[in-house]
């Protein structure tokens, strides 16, 4: 357990004036989000030497610079606080239609080993698909890449980072990824998420983690890691790599039935507020414009004390000002 104990010495001076709450809000603050006076300090934005020396008491400056700082701090903690809790919550991952694909593809790549490809545009849940199987799967990786990790020397470091391999030796760095995610068991997997920011030379290096190490690939992405399989001709330097690649999934949209159970899953029940719904995740975005709208919808409503209707919704989403034409 952190230790977030802070000694208060009953003090009497008169520009110490409320120093005794403020440091027992700090205290309960600390307690309840497990947070170590270091990390008080640095959220607080109180050089922790201060900070120190102002719980215990001890301080020499002025009591009531620092009251203000740290009672300005608390407050806007506890705004934040307040605003976090009235958000609504998303549902919890839901065992939709691609979702099954998803992690049936992903069960293949680990134990064949083999190179599968995973596709869809933003909101479909690939990454949300992606993480659960990480979360229920044992000697499974996901890393997420970025443009900065487009070369494989980048991608390499990414990956190192993200699965706890410390190399300094650039040149020693394959091996030692190698030796962490090589096969044991029922099979090794590594995910690779945003892969559209890989280049193919750095692609064509994830492919000997599978040919040297027999660890399962998954490239996750979107539509444009699905186009990148027809540029590698068949005997052009790529030839290999296309071979190597086992199974392809693709999804542009979400089926019906998919953004039936996500609307459901929200709890929204009324024939119009569906159809609605259904057209919004029918649009670039997908299940993540639903998610939104309802959220923003739901924050209106309950702010005037009602539940939500057809007309906050078609609000909320005119608000959000995100179709293109």
């Amino acid at each position: 357990m952190v230790d977030t104990s802070i000694t208060t010495t009953p003090v009497a001076i008169a520009d110490r004036e409320g120093w005794a709450d403020l440091v027992k809000r700090v205290n309960d603050l600390a307690d309840a989000r497990g947070w170590s006076k270091a990390e008080v300090s640095r959220r607080s934005g109180i050089a922790q030497g201060t900070l120190s020396q102002y719980l215990s008491g001890k301080y020499a400056g002025s009591y009531e610079a620092i009251s203000g700082k740290i009672r300005n701090w608390l407050d806007q903690a506890d705004a934040v606080e307040e605003l976090a809790a009235s958000v609504p919550v998303s549902p919890d991952f839901l065992d939709l239609g691609f979702a099954q694909s998803v992690m049936s593809t992903l069960a293949i790549a680990q134990v064949m080993p083999a190179m599968v490809m995973i596709t869809a545009d933003a909101g479909n849940g690939k990454t949300m698909a992606a993480r659960r199987y990480v979360e229920t799967r044992a000697n499974t990786f996901l890393v997420t890449m970025t443009p900065h990790t487009r070369s494989i020397h980048n991608m390499l470091a990414e990956i190192a980072a993200e699965i706890g391999v410390e190399e300094k030796s650039s040149g020693k760095l394959v091996r030692a990824i190698g030796k962490r995610v090589e096969r044991v068991g029922d099979g090794t997997l590594l995910i690779i998420d945003e892969a559209q920011n890989l280049s193919d030379e750095a692609i064509n290096q994830l492919r000997c983690f599978v040919d040297n190490y027999r660890c399962g690939i998954a490239l996750v992405g979107n539509r444009e890691t699905y186009g990148r399989f027809a540029s590698w001709g068949q005997g052009d330097q790529y030839g290999q790599l296309r071979r190597r690649v086992f199974r392809r999934i693709r999804r542009d949209k979400p089926s019906k039935e998919d953004l039936t159970a996500f609307v459901s899953a929200w709890g929204v029940t009324d024939p119009k507020q569906v159809e609605f719904l259904t057209g919004v995740g029918l649009k670039p975005g997908a299940l993540g414009q639903i998610d939104m709208t309802i959220k923003l919808a739901r924050l209106t409503a309950e702010g005037r004390g009602r539940a939500v209707t057809l007309a906050d919704l078609k609000s909320a989403w005119a608000n959000r000002d995100v179709e293109t034409a």
